[in-house]
Formats: C-alpha cells, sequence, structure tokens
C-alpha cells in the first residue's frame, strides 16, 4: 500500500506537469489546490528537489519546477525517494537488501513469488514516467 507521502508526492507532480511546471509553481498553489498539507508538502518536494528531480526559485515570481524533463523522470526513481524499497521484503530488494534473519532464500518460496512481484512492479515503473502521471482529457 502506498503511504500518503508517496500519494501526494504523486499528486503534486501530477499537477506540475499538467501545469507546464517549466515556470515555478509555488507550493501554496499545490497544496490549496491537491488539498495536501502545506507543511507536509514542502518536506516532500524539498526531498525531490535534493534528488535532483526539482529545482526551486526564490523571490516574488518563485516556487518549484522541474528539474528535469518530467518525460525524463521514471516512477522508479520518484517511488525509491519517498518510498523507499520497492520489494515488498529486504531479501528480494535490489538497492536495499537485506538477508531475513530467519530464512533460507534458496528454499524460500514467499522469496520467489516476491521476486516476481518485485521484477513486473519494476518492469512497469521503469517504463513509466511522471509525465505519465498527467490524465489528458
Amino acid at each position: 500500500m502506498l503511504s500518503k507521502k508517496t500519494q501526494y508526492a504523486l499528486q503534486a507532480l501530477a499537477y506540475m506537469v499538467e501545469h507546464k511546471a517549466s515556470t515555478p509553481i509555488l507550493i501554496a498553489e499545490i497544496a490549496t489546490k491537491k488539498n495536501i498539507p502545506i507543511k507536509f508538502l514542502e518536506n516532500i518536494l524539498l526531498e525531490l528537489k535534493k534528488a535532483g528531480f526539482l529545482d526551486s526559485k526564490k523571490g516574488k515570481h518563485g516556487g518549484y519546477l522541474f528539474a528535469i524533463p518530467p518525460e525524463k523522470i521514471k516512477l522508479s526513481g520518484i517511488f525509491r525517494i519517498i518510498e523507499g524499497p520497492i520489494a515488498m521484503l529486504p531479501c528480494v530488494s535490489l538497492n536495499f537488501y537485506q538477508k531475513c534473519a530467519d530464512c533460507n532464500e534458496k528454499k524460500c518460496s514467499i522469496n520467489k513469488v516476491l521476486i516476481e512481484v518485485r521484477d513486473n512492479t519494476l518492469a512497469i515503473l521503469d517504463k513509466r514516467t511522471v509525465a505519465d502521471l498527467f490524465f489528458k482529457k
């Protein structure tokens, strides 16, 4: 299940795509239009900026804008920054691997199924971009 943080991040990015965020958009505007708590949104956008996906401008015409074209930002990258591992178990994670304390991975049937889930999820998130979040009417 996606956390509220990830849901808000995706909603904010979709709003930015819809409004062609090559010019800065105020956090307050995104928060109001998407009904996201402003302090929570500030933290989310700051994380995305630190990761290099967004940029910000200060001053009268300030706000957040894309540092990279949305067509080049894979959803898998956003998920990893905001949500963490894409895998459901640490023993099947590609980037955050940890061996389960009470498990033999070679004989674990759960491990095998969740590797398949991870691979299929990752295949979808790797081929979809932030630009795909905007639903064109």
